[in-house]
């Protein structure tokens, strides 16, 4: 077995790749030399970028409604990063907006590689099984997937399972005459590093015919693994940008002399790296510049990262910093404001003047077709924030409160659409802006009802100190028409409301009423300036 699995793949008829294929090994990252050929099946009405292509094209699907999707999973050999999450939170994104947004189920696989010279040598360092190692980080990896909402593909397959099929894959590329082995993999370990991170990547290249040494992570589960699910054809495959030479391109070359196929896959996504601010370098773990999840998630919450994701393209290199991640808080913190103002206004807590209310519903209808535009346009995410932002401008502009509001007509229904909408596409996302139940208890009942009865006490002593004087008794120098001994009351008040606020319980005062809602730490287990848990 050992000379099958190290065997070298000689694929045949693959001189139009060779000269670009040695180009990218010198720093090139495009999968594909040839022209790509547009599928026939049922058109999406999105385009996307496709590597294959290197241009936005129609997203043409082999099955009504239906999306075929591949992507590569981890190797579980240590802990997962902020880099790892930046692609799968991405692409997670992507499928929810396919599924969620356009009606398209997306049939998600993934492949875990669970046996690699890094396993091994961790396996080594620690004295323990490589199968040990592996199912610790593996069930790491999905817990922290899990933490940042990323949905789980309909299957996972792990190498360690499939290696008799990967056998019997690579003895039919030798029958279809696509493949052969050298005297060199004769005497070869059944497992080596990747050769294509080596310098001596380009002795793999032997002018005219294409040759590409069969690896442990380059091992064909992918290629079977699409095989086992989908047959002959997929529809979408994403990775990292990384990931599209050689990895990509050697599964190309050895999936299409399996099935004897012109076009394996029809589309190539990829997003890309994530880089500490500053740097050149993408964040990984041989360089020890990352972050982990679990580190990260101490500071921050899934739904901010998720933000963060969201404000740039998904296929762009994107620069993590703190206060790039304190932009997404803000953006989320603007919306949050809103959302809870538009309550208040509704449930006439908030008295404005007058709404312009035919304004709001033209600028709704004009985001929701601006939201739908942009993300059938190769998912321009940062386009459909800006909409939603530009929304909830013009809700804020019509929420100024005022202390009489002098008969003003009412417009409730109006914000209830647009509070509806925002969390409706955030939704989608995988944010969710619904008020929820705190989980903070106090040793007698919940958080919740005792703010209620603290703001409503504040209300009255608020209200108490609001009363006016009739203009014949005004004598107060600081405040016309109060009366000066109640002063403190107020003042009192605002110490409190003050107080409260890094507390996580925020207390705004609507003339002679107040309202009030509770900020949540990151992890949910207390109030901090965090994202809102519940509020009235």
């Amino acid at each position: 077995m050992n000379q099958v699995i190290s065997s070298c793949y000689k694929l045949k008829d693959r001189e139009e790749r060779t000269g670009e294929a040695l180009s990218r090994a010198a720093g090139g990252t495009v999968v594909s030399g040839r022209e790509w050929v547009r599928p026939s099946g049922f058109d999406t009405g999105l385009k996307t970028f496709n590597s294959l292509s290197k241009q936005k094209e129609p997203l043409i699907l082999t099955r009504e409604g239906v999306a075929t999707w591949y992507s590569c999973g981890p190797t579980v050999y240590d802990h997962a990063h902020l880099g790892h999450a930046s692609s799968y939170v991405r692409f997670d994104i992507l499928q929810r907006i396919l599924s969620r947004l356009f009606g398209i189920t997306v049939v998600h696989a993934m492949v875990i590689t669970d046996i690699d010279d890094k396993i091994i040598r961790r396996s080594w360092e620690e004295n323990v099984s490589p199968a040990a190692i592996s199912a610790v980080y593996e069930d790491e990896f999905k817990r922290d997937m899990l933490s940042l909402k990323v949905v789980p593909p309909a299957v996972y397959l792990r190498v360690t399972e499939n290696v008799h099929h990967i056998v019997a894959f690579i003895e039919k590329i030798i029958r279809n005459g696509h493949a052969y082995a050298t005297k060199e993999a004769e005497s070869a370990p059944a497992l080596k590093g990747k050769p294509a991170k080596s310098n001596s990547w380009t002795a793999g290249f032997n002018l005219p015919e294409f040759v590409i040494r069969l690896s442990a992570d380059e091992l064909p589960v992918c290629v079977h693994a699409f095989s086992s699910m989908f047959g002959g054809q997929l529809d979408i495959h994403s990775g990292g940008i990384d990931l599209a030479f050689p990895h990509h391109e050697n599964e190309i070359a050895q999936s299409e002399a399996y099935h004897q196929c012109g076009q394996w896959a029809n589309y190539f996504l990829h997003s890309g790296h994530l880089h500490l601010k500053g740097s050149a370098e993408k964040m990984s773990k041989s360089l020890k510049n990352y972050i982990s999840i679990k580190d990260f998630l101490q500071s921050y919450s899934a739904d901010e990262f998720r933000m963060f994701c969201l404000l740039s393209k998904y296929r762009s290199a994107i620069d993590y910093s703190d206060s790039s991640v304190l932009e997404a808080r803000s953006t989320l913190d603007t919306i949050s404001s809103f959302c809870h103002d538009a309550q208040a206004y509704m449930k006439g807590q908030l008295q404005c003047s007058h709404v312009q209310e035919d304004l709001l519903w033209s600028r709704l209808a004009e985001t929701k077709s601006t939201v739908m535009t942009t993300l059938a346009d190769d998912f321009d995410t940062p386009r459909a924030i800006s909409a939603l932002m530009n929304l909830v401008y013009h809700g804020n502009c019509q929420l100024q409160p005022v202390s009489t509001p002098a008969g003003a007509a009412r417009s409730p229904a109006v914000f209830g659409a647009m509070v509806t909408y925002v969390r409706e596409v955030l939704d989608v996302f995988g944010i969710d802006l619904h008020t929820k139940v705190s989980t903070f208890s106090l040793s007698r009942g919940s958080l919740q009802p005792v703010v209620e009865q603290l703001t409503q006490f504040r209300s009255k002593v608020r209200e108490f100190a609001l009363a006016r004087q009739d203009s014949s008794s005004t004598g107060s120098a600081s405040r016309a028409g109060l009366y000066p001994d109640r002063i403190p009351l107020l003042k009192a008040c605002d110490a409190l409301r003050d107080d409260l606020a890094p507390l996580g319980v925020l207390i705004k005062d609507r003339g002679a009423t107040s309202t009030w809602e509770i900020k949540m730490s990151a992890r949910g287990q207390g109030p901090e300036d965090k994202g809102e848990e519940t509020s009235s």
